[in-house]
């Protein structure tokens, strides 16, 4: 597996200019930076989480920038059902007509123990919640999706999900399967789309499930979310159009 690197990326101003890009976990870290990013640089962005709250600040934030107004959808990852997947695809279609991108960020840590002490439950949730949420979101909206020009759906990975390491149990379970997620998907769309899928590790960066997985580790010594934002404007914008069943860093 080729991994190719994205920290130099500098997106021009225009990079989304008129495209509809769906974001998940837009409430906070990373969500939240690259909605803001996504939104400055000319897309209109579908907020999406659980906290209505933390969306609507995000919201706040987009249209002071003088940004495209926004969309927002609360939806409740763990709990959601098929009657709330096709609230999203109805609402979707009569806001905006088609869809331009995605971006799966929303995602659990869960426990940081050895697979013989791991917590069924919390397996269950955490898989859930990483991997099986991005399948049925991304196998609900296709038909948004095939109505775009040039599509592009970005899976958030991780550098656990390409190296087995200790500890990190169902989180690197679903990353794994979030890389053969991404290269089923586009090798299933080549040449029969104008859809691309691909995955990006945004590496260490300060945001709180980092907090929780090292508790010890200095946050000033880490990227912010807003310095690797850059990477998913690359992989979401025409710069990248072609691209397809890749894997990239964003550090």
């Amino acid at each position: 597996m080729e991994i190719q690197s994205l920290v130099d990326y500098r997106p021009p101003e225009d990079a989304l200019r008129d495209r509809v890009i769906l974001v998940t976990g837009a409430g906070a870290g990373i969500g939240r930076a690259v909605s803001s990013a996504c939104a400055i640089h000319g897309a209109t962005v579908v907020l999406m989480g659980k906290t209505q709250s933390h969306l609507e600040a995000v919201y706040d934030e987009i249209v002071s920038a003088g940004a495209p107004q926004p969309g927002i959808f609360v939806i409740d990852f763990e709990r959601a059902g098929p009657d709330q997947y096709t609230q999203v695809l109805e609402a979707l279609e009569s806001a905006y007509g088609r869809l331009d991108g995605i971006v799966h960020n929303a995602g659990i840590l869960g426990d940081r123990s050895p697979v013989e002490h791991y917590d069924v439950k919390t397996w269950h949730r955490v898989l859930h919640v990483n991997l099986t949420t991005p399948f049925v979101l991304t196998r609900t909206l296709m038909p948004l999706l095939r109505r775009s020009e040039d599509a592009s759906i970005v899976f958030t990975s991780s550098g656990v999900g390409r190296v087995g390491k200790p500890f990190w149990g169902a989180y690197a379970v679903s990353k794994f399967g979030t890389e053969g997620l991404m290269q089923v998907l586009a090798s299933e769309l080549e040449g029969t789309s104008n859809i691309r899928s691909n995955t990006l590790n945004p590496g260490a960066t300060r945001t709180a499930m980092r907090r929780l997985a090292y508790p010890g580790e200095d946050p000033d010594t880490l990227h912010s979310p807003d310095q690797i934002a850059p990477a998913y404007l690359y992989l979401l914008g025409p710069d990248s159009k072609g691209v397809n069943g890749q894997t990239f860093d964003a550090q």
